[in-house]
C-alpha cells in the first residue's frame, strides 16, 4: 500500500503536537527508559533461568525460555520509550500483531514442530542416548532438537524425525527398563514332535548366560499355521545383547532341530492335473 505525502505530513504533524517543545527532555527520558529497562529484563531473566536449573529444567530448554522473555521485555521497553517520544503506537502494535498472525500461519507446521519439541524437552519421553522406536523406526537418540529428534539406525543412518510427528505417534523407550524382550517364532512339521522341540528350545534358552531367568523365557505354541506348527520363543536379555541373542539362538535351533531331525517346513504346493491331456499339448 502506498502512503501519500499528506499521510506522511499528518503523521509528523501529530507526533509533533505530541512531542512539544520538550523534544530533548522527552529523547533522555527514553535513553533512560532503554538503559534501566534492557537492565531489568536480563536481571529479570537470569533470575527466571536460575529457577529453571533449580527445578532441573532441561538446558536447551533454560536458553529457550530466557531468550523468549528477555526479546519480550525488550519489545515492550522499546514500546515505552517510543510512546515517551510522542510516537503513535497503537498503529505499530496492530501492523505488527497482523504481520506475526501471517507469519504464523505461514510457518504453522514449523510453529508445531517447536511446540511439539518444547513438548518433548519437558516430559522427556526419551533422551539422548536411549534405544526408541518411532512410529516403524527404531535406533538410538543422537539429538533432540526444538524442530526436529536425530536419530542413528541399526545400519548407522541417521534420521531426522519432525517433533510433531513423533507427539502424534507411539514412542517406545527400551531404555527404561533393565531387561527387554526378544520376540523370535519357529515352525516346525504337523509330523514333529512338538514337546521334544519345545525341551530342544528351553535347553537352548536356558544354556544362554545372557538370558535372564527372571522374568522367565516363554517358549509355546504361537500359531496352527497353514505350513507348520509355530512356536513362539521369548526370552529376556540386555538391551546391548538384544541383537546378538537373536542371532546366536536362531542359528543354534537350525543346529539343533537338524541335529535332531526335526523338520523346519516351507511353503509347498501339490498340482493335481485333470484328464489325460497337459493342455499344453492339447488340441486346437
Amino acid at each position: 500500500m502506498d502512503v501519500s505525502n499528506e499521510e506522511i505530513t499528518e503523521f509528523l504533524n501529530e507526533w509533533s503536537n505530541n512531542i512539544g517543545d520538550n523534544l530533548i527532555q522527552n529523547l533522555i527520558i527514553s535513553i533512560i527508559i532503554l538503559i534501566v529497562g534492557r537492565w531489568l529484563a536480563r536481571l529479570l531473566t537470569k533470575i527466571i533461568q536460575k529457577a529453571l536449573r533449580r527445578a532441573n529444567v532441561d538446558e536447551t530448554l533454560q536458553k529457550f525460555f530466557g531468550q523468549l522473555i528477555y526479546y519480550s521485555l525488550l519489545a515492550v521497553v522499546i514500546i515505552m520509550a517510543l510512546t515517551n517520544l510522542g510516537i503513535p503506537t497503537a498503529s505499530l502494535i496492530a501492523v505488527l500483531g497482523a504481520f506475526a498472525l501471517a507469519i504464523g500461519l505461514a510457518l504453522q507446521d514449523t510453529l508445531g514442530n517447536l511446540a511439539s519439541g518444547v513438548l518433548i524437552i519437558m516430559l522427556r519421553p526419551y533422551e539422548i542416548g536411549d534405544l526408541v522406536e518411532i512410529g516403524d523406526k527404531r535406533g538410538s537418540v543422537t539429538a533432540i532438537g526444538f524442530f526436529h529428534t536425530e536419530m542413528r539406525t541399526a545400519d548407522n543412518t541417521v534420521l531426522l524425525i519432525p517433533n510433531s510427528d513423533i507427539m502424534d505417534g507411539n514412542i517406545i523407550n527400551f531404555s527404561e527398563m533393565d531387561w527387554v524382550r526378544v520376540d523370535m517364532t519357529f515352525g516346525i512339521g504337523y509330523g514333529d514332535d512338538l514337546l521334544k522341540a519345545k525341551r530342544i528350545l528351553q535347553e537352548i534358552v536356558s544354556s544362554d548366560e545372557r538370558i535372564t531367568d527372571d522374568p522367565p523365557a516363554i517358549i509355546a505354541v504361537a500359531e496352527l499355521g497353514d505350513n507348520s506348527v509355530n512356536l513362539a520363543v521369548r526370552p529376556y536379555t540386555k538391551l546391548d545383547d538384544m541383537l546378538q541373542v537373536r542371532f546366536d539362538i536362531t542359528e543354534q535351533v537350525k543346529l539343533r532341530f537338524d541335529e535332531e531331525e526335526i523338520s523346519i517346513p516351507f511353503p509347498q504346493r501339490d498340482v493335481h492335473l485333470i484328464g489325460s491331456q497337459s493342455p499344453l499339448n492339447g488340441s486346437n
